[in-house]
């Protein structure tokens, strides 16, 4: 029965020609740990979401995603969007298979180590975790609301994502990606006009990048903690050019708080008025319309995570 079975998402990682050599030595370990799970092969990013959803609707009460952050964030979408058949939704899980994986390594997850993940998640050790909420209205004035586990980028960072993914694609390995991604970036525009409100209060700035974070967001929000019901905010402001290139490099080297530009908060809710055209992502998922405006909240402990 589906209740009694895990669902596993199979995302492959793009343009790499070992992901399916992988996905068997996985599929094989799980087998052979005696874990009864249904599989299916996601045909992409976007259908991921459906897919999770859809096992949603079937009664399944474990979700594990062999996949990156982006392929957690469809399937954290799909469930939230969908209405299960008990009261409760699906526990998610995550093994490790694509780009960032940063929400895994939160909770001590190796990448690298499959066997290890495999074996910390047959205990189905779980825990509530907070669920982030963003209503976004886009330029063209449609609106869709999507959820988080980790962050919320505004700015740089969420280019940097889009770069990296792209050039990850073409050029392989992590360092060559990201000195192209670097080397792009020079032709990208390096600031934003943000206007937001927390607590009552309006704040206005020229920024490089904006993270609000439940978990810790890439390195941009190190003390946000996914179940005390809050979000960080992290703001790096602009000013000088020669500024701005120290920004990112720290941001590259994953010390960018140390930035004399950087303003932090915590709050469960925030709104951004204006986003001053800048791309956003959610948990390394670009979003390709243009938000003109982002409303922000935390859902606390609204959902179980398969934890080591």
């Amino acid at each position: 029965m589906p209740s009694k079975s895990w669902a596993v998402i199979y995302c492959p990682k793009e343009g790499s020609t070992r992901t399916h050599k992988r996905w068997d030595k996985i599929r094989r370990y799980l087998l052979a740990q005696g874990i009864a799970f249904d599989y299916v092969q996601s045909e992409g990013a976007g259908s991921v979401e459906r897919l999770a959803a859809m096992m949603t609707r079937a009664g399944y009460r474990t979700i594990l995603v062999v996949g990156g952050d982006s392929a957690l964030n469809h399937a954290l979408c799909g469930i939230m969007k969908t209405e299960a058949p008990t009261s409760h939704r699906p526990c998610l899980g995550v093994i490790p298979n694509g780009f960032g994986n940063d929400f895994a390594r939160y909770w001590g997850f190796d990448s690298d180590d499959y066997k290890q993940t495999i074996d910390a998640l047959i205990h189905h050790r779980t825990r509530r975790v907070d669920v982030g909420r963003a209503h976004l209205t886009y330029k063209e004035g449609q609106q869709e609301t999507l959820y988080f586990l980790n962050c919320v980028n505004i700015g740089v960072a969420s280019a940097i994502t889009n770069l990296r993914r792209k050039t990850r694609t073409f050029f392989g390995g992590n360092t060559l990606s990201y000195f192209t991604s670097a080397l792009l970036l020079l032709f990208q525009r390096l600031h934003f006009h943000l206007h937001f409100c927390m607590s009552g209060e309006q704040h206005a700035a020229s920024a490089m990048t904006m993270c609000i974070g439940s978990a810790h967001g890439y390195g941009q929000t190190p003390s946000a903690v996914p179940y005390n019901g809050m979000l960080d905010v992290t703001l790096v402001n602009t000013s000088q050019w020669t500024q701005v290139v120290h920004g990112l490099w720290l941001l590259f080297t994953g010390r960018f708080l140390s930035h004399r530009g950087v303003k932090v908060w915590r709050t469960r809710h925030i709104v951004i008025d204006d986003t001053g055209h800048a791309p956003l992502s959610l948990d390394g998922r670009v979003v390709h319309h243009e938000v003109v405006k982002a409303d922000l909240d935390i859902l606390p402990e609204e959902i179980d995570f398969l934890i080591p």
